[in-house]
């Protein structure tokens, strides 16, 4: 359970939160138990949803890269919960587990990705672990690929996505579908093996 409990779905009554929460239940990302966090401050749940709607799902770059993206960067924050989830839209149009792993790997070597991907993915990683490598010299090969207006779209996305998962890093959530699972494994075993467990 998350350090700070969410909301109950009867506690939330502002009909534009809910239509954002039901926006983010349909994309995947997040699942309600975010929002339902957030919730205890509307405004400020209503504006980062907002945002994070607009900044994952919408734009000039593709999704697909962007939630390969979005998962790197979960990783490399520490953050379960962000990393555990995905996009119903970019498996939608196409991406695979498979691709998505192998964007937090070694993707400079991988041939499923592109020299334009390799370097957004590059964007991702060096912005939080080696942010002096980003420099003039970057941005001027990032140009090669995108426009700068799609560059500026990649790094905000990068700095907001980042940001956010740091901080539900700290609220100790995961994601709804892996508690409900858990559960359903824990009344699914067997008595003595659950004993055991505990014992364990």
């Amino acid at each position: 359970m998350a350090h700070i409990e969410p909301l109950r779905p009867d506690e939330i009554r502002d009909p534009e939160l809910l239509a954002l929460i039901g926006r983010c239940e349909a994309l995947g990302v997040p699942d309600a138990l975010f929002p339902r966090i957030l919730a205890r401050v509307p405004a400020y749940a209503k504006a980062l949803l907002r945002a994070l709607l607009l900044s994952h799902a919408e734009g000039n770059v593709d999704h697909r890269l962007k939630e390969i993206i979005r998962v790197q960067l979960a990783r490399t924050a520490g953050d379960a919960y962000f990393a555990g989830l995905r996009s119903a839209q970019a498996a939608k149009a196409g991406l695979d587990e498979g691709t998505i792993q192998a964007g937090s790997g070694k993707f400079q070597d991988d041939a499923r990705f592109t020299a334009a991907e390799k370097w957004a993915l590059r964007y991702a990683r060096e912005m939080y672990l080696n942010p002096e490598n980003v420099d003039a010299a970057f941005y001027d090969q990032g140009r090669k690929h995108y426009s700068e207006a799609q560059i500026m779209e990649l790094g905000a996305f990068i700095a907001f996505h980042y940001g956010m998962q740091a901080f539900t890093r700290t609220l100790g959530a995961a994601p709804l579908r892996a508690a409900s699972d858990a559960m359903t494994n824990s009344r699914s075993e067997p008595p003595g093996r659950q004993a055991k467990q505990e014992r364990a």
